[in-house]
């Protein structure tokens, strides 16, 4: 009797243990507002596409960090939204590979390993590639202005020495790139890719040199373009990222 008495009080006290670690993890997610991060207004139709957009920018932004536990309802409540478009958001941001979901325990915003690492770099030098392939293809009068554009606000930021213009502006130099390839499954993979360097923890443009190292290379990229040569354009995109990948290993192995 006396054990059975234990076994009980001890589960009762794994119970209490669970609740609390629960709490906690809900506090997390009640300590910031979501809200900010809402692009539109939760509508009638469109409540789903605005509560994914706005978890997807809150974890793009670092603010809901890896391992962070998401609560349906603690997310509702947050947004003044019912359960159910929060249900659907947290289904489709695990296919983007953003959180997991388990089983017993919710959904966890997902973390990015070595591995991760490389994997995503070696996609991301070949499907680089082929959208400055076909950017070279494709150029026109239109992309070159605002390649120049960009390329002219990346240098103004280099010289300032400000990381997150210089972050901003080289994304959008690939925005435009793959943009300007004109293929939709090419830009849908370009853009999971891009999620995914904006979860990485440090830009690597912190580093030494290295905005002036992309300057050059993105000069590259885009002299191929105006000469519309599609195997330089893409092999110098290519060379692009595959330096990125280098720097960023060299950070991430602290060498």
């Amino acid at each position: 009797m006396n054990e059975k008495r234990a076994t009980r009080a001890d589960r009762v006290t794994s119970r209490r243990r669970q609740v609390a670690t629960r709490s906690a993890r809900d506090d997390d997610t009640l300590n910031l507002d979501l809200s900010q991060y809402l692009r539109d207004t939760p509508s009638w139709g469109r409540t789903t596409d605005a509560v994914t957009n706005a978890l997807r920018e809150a974890i793009l932004d670092g603010a809901l960090q890896p391992s962070v536990w998401l609560r349906e309802d603690v997310i509702a409540r947050n947004l003044n939204v019912s359960r159910t478009p929060v249900r659907e958001a947290l289904r489709r941001l695990a296919d983007e590979g953003l959180v997991i979901k388990t089983a017993h325990h919710g959904t966890v915003v997902a973390g990015l390993s070595l591995e991760d690492i490389l994997a995503l770099y070696v996609v991301r030098e070949n499907l680089e590639g082929v959208a400055g392939r076909l950017a070279a293809v494709r150029c026109t009068p239109e992309l070159l202005s605002k390649l120049d554009a960009v390329h002219k606000r990346l240098a103004q930021a280099v010289e300032r020495g400000n990381v997150k213009e210089m972050a901003r502006e080289n994304l959008e130099f690939h925005r435009v790139l793959r943009a300007a390839a004109g293929n939709s499954y090419l830009e849908r993979f370009l853009t999971q890719v891009e999620h995914a360097v904006r979860r990485l923890p440090a830009s690597t443009f912190t580093q030494p040199g290295r905005g002036q190292a992309v300057l050059a290379e993105h000069e590259a990229i885009i002299d191929a373009i105006r000469r519309r040569d599609g195997d330089a354009a893409e092999a110098a995109a290519k060379k692009h990222m595959h330096e990125a990948r280098n720097v960023r290993l060299a950070m991430v192995l602290g060498s």
